[in-house]
Order: C-alpha cells, then sequence, then structure tokens
C-alpha cells in the first residue's frame, strides 16, 4: 500500500508563494504518476499538476498555468509543488495522489493540506 503525505499548506497573502511537499512511502514506487488535485468548498475537484515518477515529465491543469511548477526528489521519495503569485481563488484542499503505472485512474490518495489565500 502506498502512502502519501502532504505537507506545506498553509495561510498566506495574495502574491505570495508556497511549497508543497508529498512524500510516497509504502512499496517501492519505482515508475507511474504522481499528481496534485485540489477542492475548494462546493466545487469540483480541479487537477493541478502530474509528473512521472521516472522521467520526471510534467504535466499541468489550467487552474495554476503558469504559476505552478512540479518537481520530484526520487532520492527522497518527494514531489514538490511550487505555486507563485498565489489568488484567493487558488483557496483549496491541495491533495497528493498517485497512479501506478498500470492503472488508469488515480489510486493512492493523501490526505490533502489546506492552502487559504487571503487577499
Amino acid at each position: 500500500q502506498v502512502q502519501l503525505t502532504e505537507s506545506g499548506g498553509g495561510s498566506v497573502q495574495a502574491g505570495d508563494s508556497l511549497r508543497l511537499s508529498c512524500v510516497v512511502s509504502g512499496p517501492t514506487f519505482t515508475s507511474g504518476v504522481v499528481g496534485w488535485f485540489r477542492q475548494a468548498p462546493e466545487k469540483e475537484r480541479e487537477f493541478v499538476a502530474a509528473i512521472t515518477w521516472q522521467r520526471g515529465r510534467p504535466t499541468y491543469g489550467d487552474p495554476l498555468a503558469g504559476r505552478v511548477t512540479i518537481s520530484r526528489n526520487n532520492a527522497k521519495n518527494t514531489v514538490y509543488l511550487q505555486m507563485n503569485s498565489l489568488k484567493p481563488e487558488d483557496t483549496a484542499v491541495y491533495a497528493c495522489t498517485a497512479r501506478p503505472p498500470d492503472a488508469s485512474t488515480y489510486v493512492y490518495w493523501g490526505q490533502g493540506t489546506q492552502v487559504t489565500v487571503s487577499s
């Protein structure tokens, strides 16, 4: 069972930056995809970004396009989400997720970390 543990959320002002971290633990996760989604109250869950574990190839969703960078450190089993120029509408719970290479959907989820951006 792969476990995902997020950290780095908090309360910031509009225009600030935050870096979220997701530690991947459990059975060795040597391939597949690790991603981030977010969900604000009364809104649909949104895809933020994902990265392939082996090659480090990123994919980005629309919500933070141009303001976010996803990266990973395989030695630390950690995926990072660097978010810049944050806006109040970025306020949400950000959750880390992992998809094994043979899965068509994300299977493992972290509990999420709250990001609150005030104006």
